[in-house]
């Protein structure tokens, strides 16, 4: 079918071989001046995420080129280490006091480590502030949820400035990690998601990050469904990443924190 965005611009759903009447009507309206581009490239550009349509074999042939991103992805690890450096030298400076108040808040652990999916599919332990209740998870791994009763109320705090992620710009630091990318996921949750959607794992084709481009666009996804739309974000950041769309994201993401929007 043809459906008409603006006077001047007709986004096509379906290949004008497949129908010799569309492709007559297409021939007529040359003459109109009007310009035609393809649904799946136009939902692309205008939700900035791959629509669920375009999530096959052949999207990935054609948009995932990633011999073409090995300059990319070594100025990004040149960026990431200095990064590293940094937040690994503001952490030293500023972590003391807020662990302090944690002890005497929440008490110990202050730190606790989890076991994450990375790049090409490897695990690594990752490190992160406590901002849940002791045992919260007895019940066994669940999804964090956006007003999530198991955060303590110095957590919500921590999470909305993102101060919880700090410590990893240790795992940064030693290749694991990056500062920009999608945020790495538990072993648990993969196996289930693997098996709900077959291209899952392709969002580990890049090293996870500390923010990411979902981060800035989706909330916490705490459902099948929720993950999937979470994977659209994921695939269209792969697809498109650069050193300026990571600086955007990092831009963004200071605002996040400054606005303590952080979840």
């Amino acid at each position: 079918s043809i459906r008409e965005a603006r006077a001047d611009l007709v986004v096509l759903g379906i290949s004008p071989r497949q129908s010799p009447e569309l492709a007559r009507h297409l021939y007529e309206s040359i003459f109109l001046k009007t310009r035609f581009v393809d649904s799946i490239p136009f939902a692309e550009t205008l939700t900035r995420r791959v629509p669920v349509a375009a999530i096959t074999h052949v999207w990935f042939l054609e948009n995932l080129r990633e011999s073409e991103k090995r300059l990319t992805d070594a100025a990004k690890r040149a960026a990431d280490i200095v990064l590293a450096l940094v937040g690994g030298a503001m952490c030293l400076a500023l972590l003391p006091p807020i662990i302090l108040t944690m002890l005497l808040t929440q008490g110990r652990p202050v730190f606790f480590t989890q076991t994450r999916i990375g790049r090409n599919g490897r695990t690594f332990r990752l490190i992160k502030l406590r901002t849940m209740v002791r045992d919260a998870e007895k019940g066994g791994a669940q999804f964090a949820t956006q007003g999530d009763r198991r955060v303590t109320p110095l957590g919500r705090l921590l999470r909305a400035m993102r101060i919880d992620e700090w410590p990893q710009f240790w795992n940064v630091l030693i290749g694991e990690m990056s500062v920009v990318g999608p945020r790495p996921e538990r072993p648990e949750f993969v196996a289930e998601l693997e098996r709900a959607m077959p291209f899952y794992a392709m969002r580990h084709l890049v090293r996870p990050g500390l923010t990411g481009w979902a981060q800035i666009e989706f909330p916490y996804a705490s459902s099948i469904e929720q993950n999937l739309k979470k994977l659209q974000y994921d695939l269209y950041y792969i697809k498109h990443r650069s050193v300026l769309l990571d600086a955007f994201i990092l831009l963004r993401t200071v605002g996040i924190i400054l606005a303590a929007r952080g979840q």
